[in-house]
């Protein structure tokens, strides 16, 4: 395992963990945490330790959102700026340029083969990554990404709602009242959010969210977004104190028979929380194996 650091894509400075196999390879599993995370949680060691058993590296990087409240850098050309980051403050649709950053690193170290692997928000974001490349016609970069991997992808701007019930238009109000006054760094109150939230970050969840609004799980959504995945496509949940409204052998049906991907994988790990906390082996193991199961099917883009 090797610290490496690395640019965002707008100079923003990076770093993670680079956990590498034993015999040199161009495969690796990148991977994006989730909200107040970190790259150090178990989960992605486990993962890591199976992923490097089978010829497969692994990179797990905090980007801008890591931590609740954090100082982030940025260095163009030797021009250093320096403010507030992390999830409390972060713009969500800014994990493009983490995202892209980190892929241009893995291609400079020569890795061919990119699975791209996201945790809760994670995977809002891989989703929102994915698609702004196509929309951009960024096809050599495309070309790398052989497979998705989303772990409890959660729809947050429905979740807020669910959360916030009657309160959710007063707090939308209130956040637009100080986004006129010019106070979008201004933390929004106590019980708004399920940890502290500035203005700006609690109005990109809660008001400008079509970018990141695709996970509304219901019969009669299509799902567009990841019906436009064009490679492997592996999805999980758990069962325990899981983030849906839906119980999850229900929500696990909705998507498998929404999705079109000929090369899904969809389901949940019985007894598992929104953490896989105590079922890391086992999420390893099922990601593993469906690496493995038809590799030259994965080089397909």
């Amino acid at each position: 395992m090797e610290k490496v650091d690395f640019l965002a894509t707008d100079g923003i400075k990076l770093n993670g963990f680079l956990y590498r196999n034993q015999e040199k390879t161009n495969k690796i599993i990148l991977s994006v945490h989730g909200m107040s995370s970190n790259c150090f949680k178990e989960r992605e060691s486990i993962i890591a330790k199976q992923a490097n058993e089978n010829q497969i590296d692994y990179f797990c990087f905090n980007n801008r959102g890591s931590e609740l409240v954090k100082y982030i850098r940025k260095n163009i050309e030797g021009k250093k700026e320096k403010f507030l980051g992390g999830t409390s403050y972060e713009d969500v649709l800014e994990s493009y340029e983490d995202i892209v950053g980190a892929i241009l690193k893995l291609k400079e170290l020569g890795y061919e083969t990119i699975y791209l692997q996201g945790h809760s928000l994670g995977c809002t974001k891989i989703v929102y990554t994915y698609h702004a490349l196509k929309e951009e016609g960024e096809q050599e970069l495309l070309s790398h990404i052989k497979g998705i991997i989303l772990l409890s992808l959660v729809d947050i701007p429905l979740a807020i709602k669910v959360y916030l019930r009657e309160k959710y238009q007063s707090y939308l109000k209130l956040a637009e009242e100080k986004e006129q006054e010019g106070k979008l760094y201004e933390l929004m109150p106590k019980d708004s959010f399920i940890h502290p939230v500035s203005v700006k970050t609690f109005l990109r969840y809660a008001r400008d969210n079509q970018d990141i609004d695709f996970a509304r799980y219901g019969k009669d959504n299509k799902l567009e977004k990841l019906n436009n995945i064009q490679v492997p496509l592996f999805m999980r949940w758990g069962n325990n104190k899981e983030m849906i409204l839906q119980k999850a052998d229900e929500l696990v049906t909705i998507v498998s028979n929404t999705i079109t991907n000929e090369k899904k994988d969809i389901d949940y790990i019985d007894g598992a929380n929104h953490s896989y906390d105590g079922k890391e082996e086992i999420l390893a193991n099922q990601i593993v194996e469906w690496l493995k199961r038809d590799d030259s099917s994965l080089a397909t883009n």
